[in-house]
């Protein structure tokens, strides 16, 4: 893999590598990219795999060269302006109350905290006296952290930030002195949506580079497309009329607080779901509302002047008015390119949006991804069905077609390398030998599932392998009421100890899970991938159904809509790969190591009987050793329990 990524960097090719776990593939990609003139840039999608670069594995790597080089080199964390303290708003902290009236007396500002928001208030006091103290103002080395309201008043997003040369604090930025510090590294490690932003943005934000590395590059077209959807909320837009009411005159500000209104009542009673008819009247009339009295808003304000005596006020309101603007003007377009939907809580804070996304991100990675830069783009889960053509077309690359490209030394790929249209691939294989460390067994003879939770029979089936094993599982639901089922269900009928996600923190509970032998560890999607344990503490984990995308998912939906309406198979094209990746990332969950052993076990028959993607799906796993008869998986875990 450092081999091919040299050869890469000098032809100028793009390059796909899959490399499962436990091969090493950081170090792979770190090395020759100190061979690179200028920064090199490492985008990843997980806090977990960017902690592993910036806390081990790049220190060990500067150690090994500096004698090589002559030199230590160095690196640096991009992150997005939010994750860094900002010392003007901190100094309006109190500004950014919960209600209109809180500190209209202007008492002074630890009394205010503490008399009206308690806890909150608290957590700000602490942020005070960090700030005097830190160097990096990085949110992630305040210890005890805060939570995301309090971090929310002392954070600037990027969209209201004024400019280091215009705002009073600019010489002290700390977000200006992470972006200094990386135009000086040798190696930048940022992640996906900062990267999506950067290129949304005309590639402003990340330093000049020659070389990207995606690592986990099967997230980055989801972090895309993400970074391009926009929402309207009644909230949204009454906030920004309260940001923005002393810039105004007031029959403007009421006109955004009626515009909001209009939002409430046009949002109220459609049902959750994409809109395939564009916007109902009623939401129509208040869309339009809202981006007349934005506008106005705008056109008020003007521009931001040097003497301004509050610019840093003035750029937040601006910056609230124009995002709502242009998300209101966008959907008014109604255009072939986006799709709109509407999104809908009725638990809790009941929260109603009206949301927007583009169609596809594909042609934006096309045009923005691969200029003037090699980007190598590796992951575990790149090849779907033993090729890579799939997930190159999401990442904006042409379809390759095979070629004889030579294999790795030692190693024998798992699927054939590819060529296309300037770029290559590669499969670097895996240290692991799954057909000797692990079992995939698919529960072919349960019915084919239905309704939404757990059926009673794909329960059965969960308890006997739980009770062979005595514990030790990762169970992966495809709903929140599945997995409080299946939850439900050991807990009545064992003694085993069961952890459910949602009862405590995520790290508590792999932390738990680790530690006590017998337990189980049951959970939704973010339990699918990023959850690392190897060894003996988890050596059985169970699927209750393929993961394909829900039929309310509506990017999804309309992705597959379009490909029907164009004579294809929306199902095939969009979502068998989107369960492909899915489905790969949670069977990934078993070997983590050489020396670790276990059983996946699907209770979705369709992974065996489905004609057609059945077989597509098994050829994106690992090549485990396969059957479908409950006494060979039975066994298995009987003989695991007793080692």
């Amino acid at each position: 893999m450092a081999e091919a990524i040299e050869k890469a960097v000098k032809e100028r090719e793009h390059l796909l590598v899959q490399a499962g776990t436990g091969t090493g593939k950081s170090l792979a990609y770190l090395t020759p990219a100190l061979l690179v003139d200028g920064p090199v840039v490492v985008s990843t999608a997980t806090l977990a795999l960017q902690h592993q670069l910036i806390e081990r594995d790049l220190p060990r790597l500067a150690d090994a060269v500096e004698p090589v080089l002559g030199r230590r080199p160095t690196f640096a964390v991009l992150k997005g302006r939010h994750h860094y303290l900002c010392l003007a708003k901190l100094d309006h902290a109190d500004e950014e109350a919960p209600t209109d009236t809180l500190f209209d007396d202007a008492p002074p500002r630890a009394t205010q905290w503490l008399g009206e928001a308690g806890r909150l208030g608290k957590q700000i006091l602490r942020v005070q006296d960090w700030a005097e103290k830190t160097k990096t103002g990085d949110r992630d080395e305040l210890d005890p952290g805060v939570d995301e309201t309090a971090w929310r008043q002392v954070s600037m997003p990027a969209r209201d930030c004024v400019g280091a040369a215009r705002c009073p604090y600019g010489a002290d930025c700390f977000a200006e002195a992470s972006r200094v510090r990386a135009r000086e590294a040798d190696i930048v490690v940022t992640n996906h949506s900062l990267l999506a932003v950067d290129m949304l943005a005309e590639r402003h934000i990340v330093p000049p580079h020659k070389l990207l590395i995606v690592d986990e590059a099967h997230e980055l077209a989801d972090r895309v497309s993400s970074a391009s959807q926009a929402e309207l909320t009644p909230e949204a837009v009454e906030r920004a009329a309260r940001r923005s009411r002393t810039l105004l005159p007031q029959d403007v500000a009421e006109s955004l607080a009626s515009a909001a209104d209009s939002l409430t009542v046009g949002l109220a009673d459609i049902p959750a779901g994409r809109l395939t008819t564009g916007l109902p009247p009623h939401l129509h009339e208040a869309v339009m509302l809202i981006e007349a009295a934005t506008r106005k808003g705008l056109e008020t304000i003007g521009d931001i002047k040097a003497d301004d005596p509050d610019p840093v006020r003035k750029q937040q309101a601006k910056a609230t008015l124009d995002d709502i603007s242009t998300t209101a003007q966008r959907l008014l377009e109604e255009n072939d390119h986006d799709v709109a939907w509407i999104e809908k809580n009725d638990l809790g804070s009941g929260r109603r949006a009206l949301v927007v996304a583009p169609l596809s991100v594909a042609g934006t990675l096309a045009s923005r991804l691969y200029e003037d830069r090699t980007v190598v783009a590796t992951s575990a889960t790149l090849t779907l069905g033993g090729r890579f053509d799939t997930v190159a077309r999401a990442l904006g690359l042409p379809a390759g077609t095979p070629a004889q490209v030579p294999s790795p030394r030692g190693l024998t790929p798992d699927a054939p390398p590819v060529a296309g249209d300037g770029w290559t691939s590669m499969d670097v294989g895996s240290p692991f030998d799954y057909p000797k460390q692990g079992i995939l067994y698919v529960a072919s003879h349960l019915p084919r599932p239905a309704a939404s939770g757990l059926p009673d029979k794909a329960g059965e089936e969960l308890l006997q392998l739980v009770e062979a094993l005595g514990g030790r599982t990762l169970g992966l639901f495809s709903s929140r009421k599945a997995a409080t089922q299946a939850a439900e269900l050991v807990r009545s009928r064992t003694d085993l100890p069961v952890l459910l996600q949602g009862e405590e923190t995520l790290p508590i509970l792999v932390r738990k899970f680790k530690e006590q032998k017998e337990s189980c560890l049951f959970g939704v999607m973010s339990l699918w991938q990023g959850v690392d344990v190897p060894g003996d503490a988890c050596q059985l984990v169970v699927i209750d159904r393929l993961p394909f995308p829900r039929p309310d998912e509506p990017l999804a939906a309309a992705r597959a809509a379009a490909v029907d309406a164009t004579g294809g198979s929306g199902f095939a094209s969009v979502s068998v790969p989107i369960a492909a990746i899915r489905l790969a990332q949670g069977v990934g969950r078993l070997i983590r190591s050489t020396g670790d052993k276990g059983v996946v076990a699907v209770l979705d028959s369709r992974l065996e009987t489905a004609r057609g993607y059945g077989a597509f799906l098994r050829k994106s796993l690992p090549p485990f050793w396969y059957t479908t008869r409950q006494e060979v998986a039975i066994g298995a875990l009987q003989r695991l329990a007793k080692s």
